[in-house]
C-alpha cells in the first residue's frame, strides 16, 4: 500500500475565528495539523490527548523485554497505542528504538523495569496478572483462552524469545496457533494478536 504524501494527511489551518478551547494548540491551529492522530484530535495539545486517553484506557497492559534494543518494541508501542493499553513496560535495557513508534510514544505511558523480576514486582503492587506469550512446551493456547480483564501481556525477545527470568514471572504461558513452516512469527505481530484477543474479550468495540 502507498503512504499518500505528507502534505495530505490531516488538516491545513483552521479557519478564523478559531475556537475558544483551551485543549487546543494555537500554533496548529495556524499551520494546520499534519499528526497521525484520528479526526477527534485534530489541534488539540499532546498533553490534552494524553489526559483525554486517560479518562478511558483498558485496564491491560503490555511488557517486553529489551535485551538487544529489539526494534520490534517502536511496534509493540503503537499498537499498545491503537488499542488504548494502560501502559507499555520495557524490561532490561532502558533506551529503545523509538522509529516504530511513529510518535505514538508521546501518547502512550511507558515504563521501564530493569528484570523480569521488578516486572513481577511491579505487577503485583499494580494488580496486574502477568501472562508470557511465547509458543513453548505446555503453553496454553491463546484461542482458548479467556485472558484476565488486569493482564499484563508479556513478550520476549526477537528471535530467542522469553528469557527463563520472564517465564518465571509469569503466572501463565499462552502460545499462538501457527500452520506453516516458521518456528515463529515477528514479536511485534504476537503483541498485535495477543492485544486484539483481550479486545474482542474485554472492549465495547459498538
Amino acid at each position: 500500500m502507498t503512504e499518500p504524501p505528507l502534505d495530505s494527511v490531516g488538516v491545513g489551518p483552521h479557519p478564523l475565528p478559531w475556537p475558544d478551547d483551551p485543549r487546543l494548540d494555537p500554533d496548529l491551529l495556524r499551520d494546520g495539523d499534519r499528526r497521525n492522530v484520528v479526526d477527534a484530535y485534530r489541534y488539540w495539545r499532546v498533553d490534552a490527548i494524553v489526559a483525554d486517553l486517560d479518562t478511558r484506557r483498558h485496564p491491560f497492559a503490555v511488557a517486553i523485554e529489551n535485551w538487544r534494543h529489539d526494534l520490534n518494541i517502536g511496534t509493540v508501542v503503537r499498537t499498545a497505542n491503537a488499542f488504548l493499553a494502560n501502559e507499555v513496560i520495557i524490561v532490561g535495557n532502558r533506551r529503545w528504538n523509538r522509529r516504530g513508534a511513529m510518535v505514538t510514544d508521546r501518547y502512550q505511558h511507558v515504563r521501564h523495569v530493569s528484570s523480569a523480576a521488578d516486572l513481577r514486582s511491579y505487577g503485583d503492587e499494580h494488580g496486574y496478572v502477568i501472562v508470557a506469550i511465547d509458543n513453548l512446551p505446555g503453553a496454553q493456547p491463546l484461542e482458548a483462552f479467556t485472558l484476565p480483564k488486569n493482564a499484563l501481556l508479556l513478550f520476549g525477545q526477537e528471535g530467542s524469545g522469553l528469557s527463563d527470568e520472564a517465564r518465571a514471572s509469569a503466572t501463565v504461558t499462552c502460545s499462538i496457533a501457527q500452520f506453516g513452516s516458521t518456528r515463529s512469527i515477528n514479536a511485534g505481530v504476537a503483541a498485535g494478536i495477543a492485544m486484539h484477543a483481550w479486545i474482542r474479550e474485554h472492549a465495547r468495540t459498538g
